[in-house]
């Protein structure tokens, strides 16, 4: 973000007027000085009043009526923006745009027929800033800088963090960030574990307060640095020199979560009598040292008339781009079918589909051409068209609308989604898939040996879509194209009676199989454990080794136990076990499970929810929670894998928003769980909305 004009009305040291940053060939001054005074200082703070977003004014550290010069009238700001896709917004969107608020008692942003002082052709907008952490990167310093004292947080549990990144413009009590927890932090990071994004930051925050504030930083680099020490031993003017710079280099970090070069990242900074904080000697080399650490940074600053006289012309010279817009995108040709062409769409497949794999060799057989598509795809030209939906999920509901209202009575749907006893022709069935509509498959086979499963598991499509566990083909027949990596869609392999000549083969033709709908372990024998050791077992894109097991309630895990055993792992597999949630267990038994498993060498969890299919029970969550249910949750989130935290961080979300609407309050050490290491910068909001369950 950039700032390119601000108009003002009724504001109490300036009345009304405007300020534009100078601007020639598409580039904006990277630095304007302006002369020092209260109404100097005062138009900084109108700046930052307009980028810091009306929602989160109502926490700056002064009374916003104090702006208004005329008590009864509000102060009206409008203002010109530069934004960087995709930073502060899609690519597609213009990259300079006018928006305003009005501040009367509190800050409202205003409707786009009440902007009147902008150009009349401006694209208006109200900047959306998300939890304001991330977007519009604003930056305000006034001349008295007061550093916590053991007293900062890093953890972003402030829903207005992004206040205390310009309030000390607004008042000389505002905090700002911690020195030594912060280059504590920062050498963690860099140092200790090469994090990149710190590890350039505390790079080049070493050379340059080497080269222009003569601090000795020869030891931050080391693996032992004591910055309390180093920091003490600073005398109380480069103390004041760095605060500001320190400050501004942890707000640049925390707003890039996802960008390897946060410095580097545009934005505006607003500077009051920055000549105060240094001495005049120190002055010039800091605003070097400013300029260097910071090159697609935004400066606005007063300064006295001597501070003014004496900046570096080489400095004032400087220019940033400004964003340019983006190209407009090629039209598409909209695609059209050749005549008696077969379209086949894949709903909403994470793995090729079999069934439109089958449909496509026998429309070809036919002497027909098939074209596959995804998702909700809308094609011109179609006479006949077959989707398969493989879930009755919401997203695959709306897709599969969508697609009958644009194919109307051509469209031709089925799939588990939609119709769990459907079935393909017994002549279509038997054939073999068409490799050619998925070419991403490769050198991979897919299908079935066996379909079905012995038990009824209320929860389950299995019973109902497919009955008993039977045989429908051998392992030649899925790899009659000489393959050696097979994707096995069975439901339970191991219920079968054969199912260790099964894995006989499969360990003779020294196959790969990734088992991707898992195995019942409560199943194997001491003759089928030792085949599976035998079988080179995979993930579905066979880059290593996994065995994929299912656990989804607490009734047999003694015997899952000593069926482990039979398996030989060690802590160096990766066994993997799919865990369902949301359907009938409790707290207790979800707690014992992963305790449980936490304890088997190799184990792992992936979470899933349930989702119930047409005519499932419901779930039961009535007594998920029992008057242990605090103990139980510090104990849950002590419970950590050696792999695939992420997606426990699903099921903590469901249990920190569960126990949010039956406690009406949060249990804050599942909160610090859930955004320790990952979207920290939306914890404060998390926290404000109670997981989502109030408005904030």
């Amino acid at each position: 973000m950039y700032l390119l004009s601000i108009h003002f009305e009724n504001a109490r040291k300036n009345g009304e007027g405007r300020f534009c940053v100078e601007k020639t060939h598409g580039k904006i001054r990277k630095w304007t000085l302006l002369p020092s005074g209260p109404a100097q200082r005062e138009l900084l703070q109108l700046m930052a009043l307009a980028c810091g977003g009306a929602d989160f004014l109502a926490r700056l550290p002064c009374e916003l009526q104090r702006f208004c010069r005329l008590p009864d009238r509000p102060l009206h700001l409008e203002f010109m923006i530069a934004r960087h896709a995709p930073r502060d917004a899609r690519i597609s969107t213009p990259p300079v745009f006018g928006s305003g608020l009005e501040i009367k008692g509190q800050a409202k942003a205003i409707k786009r027929e009440h902007c009147r002082l902008l150009p009349p052709n401006l694209p208006i907008r109200r900047p959306c800033l998300g939890n304001g952490n991330a977007k519009y990167i604003l930056l305000g310093y006034g001349p008295v800088l007061r550093p916590h004292q053991n007293t900062d947080h890093f953890d972003f549990r402030d829903p207005f963090h992004r206040i205390t990144r310009f309030h000390s413009l607004f008042s000389p009590l505002a905090r700002i960030t911690d020195p030594v927890a912060f280059l504590t932090r920062l050498h963690y990071k860099g140092v200790m574990v090469s994090r990149f994004p710190a590890q350039q930051a505390i790079r080049r925050l070493s050379a340059l307060f080497k080269e222009h504030l003569n601090i000795d930083t020869d030891l931050w680099l080391e693996k032992r640095c004591n910055f309390e020490r180093e920091w003490s031993q600073l005398r109380l003017w480069k103390q004041r020199a760095a605060l500001l710079v320190l400050d501004a280099v942890r707000h640049m970090i925390d707003a890039s979560p996802k960008y390897g070069t946060p410095l580097e990242q545009p934005g505006v900074m607003l500077l009051d009598r920055p000549d105060l904080i240094c001495t005049k000697k120190i002055f010039p080399q800091w605003i070097m040292l400013m300029d260097r650490l910071l090159p697609s940074m935004q400066f606005v600053l007063t300064l006295s008339r001597k501070a003014r006289q004496d900046f570096a012309s080489s400095v004032q010279r400087k220019r940033l781009p400004l964003p340019a817009a983006a190209q407009p995108a090629a039209k598409k040709k909209q695609t059209r079918l050749r005549p008696g062409t077969i379209l086949l769409i894949d709903v909403d497949g994470r793995l090729p589909n079999l069934a439109l794999m089958k449909l496509s060799r026998h429309f070809k057989e036919q002497g027909c051409r098939v074209k596959l598509a995804r998702k909700n795809c809308q094609i011109n030209g179609t006479d006949v068209v077959y989707a398969s939906c493989v879930f009755s999920c919401s997203v695959s509901s709306r897709r599969v609308g969508e697609l009958r209202r644009y194919y109307g009575e051509s469209l031709i749907v089925g799939g588990s989604g939609v119709d769990i006893r459907g079935r393909l022709p017994r002549e279509i069935e038997s054939l073999p898939p068409d490799y050619s509509l998925y070419p991403e498959l490769g050198d991979r086979a897919i299908g079935f040996i066996t379909r079905g499963c012995p038990y009824r598991c209320p929860f389950c499509i299995v019973p109902i879509k497919e009955g008993k566990t039977r045989q429908v083909a051998d392992l030649r027949e899925l790899l009659q194209d000489g393959q050696k990596k097979l994707i096995l869609l069975d439901d339970n392999i191991l219920s079968h009676p054969r199912a260790a000549e099964f894995l006989e083969d499969m360990a003779r033709r020294d196959v790969k199989v990734n088992f991707t709908q898992t195995l019942d372990i409560r199943l194997l024998k001491q003759e089928t454990s030792r085949l599976l050791r035998r079988i080179r077992c995979a993930n579905t894109n066979f880059s290593r080794t996994v065995y994929y097991f299912s656990l989804n309630d607490t009734r047999h895990l003694d015997r899952v136990r000593r069926k482990y055993k039979l398996m030989s792992f060690s802590p160096k597999d990766n066994v993997e076990f799919v865990c369902m949630y949301g359907y009938d267990t409790t707290l207790a038994e979800d707690a014992e499970r992963f305790r449980f498993l936490r304890f088997l060498p190799g184990a792992y969890v992936f979470v899933q929810r349930y989702q119930p299919i047409p005519g499932a029970p419901a779930p039961s969550l009535a007594k998920f929670f029992d008057d242990k249910a605090d103990e139980l949750i510090d104990e849950l989130i002590r419970i950590v894998f050696p792999q695939n935290m992420k997606s426990m961080e699903k099921y903590y979300r469901w249990v920190s928003q569960l126990y949010a609407i039956t406690f009406e309050k949060l249990h804050m050490g599942l909160v610090d769980t859930i955004f320790r290491y990952n979207n920290r910068h939306d914890k404060g909001r998390y926290i404000a909305s109670v997981a989502g369950t109030r408005k904030e």
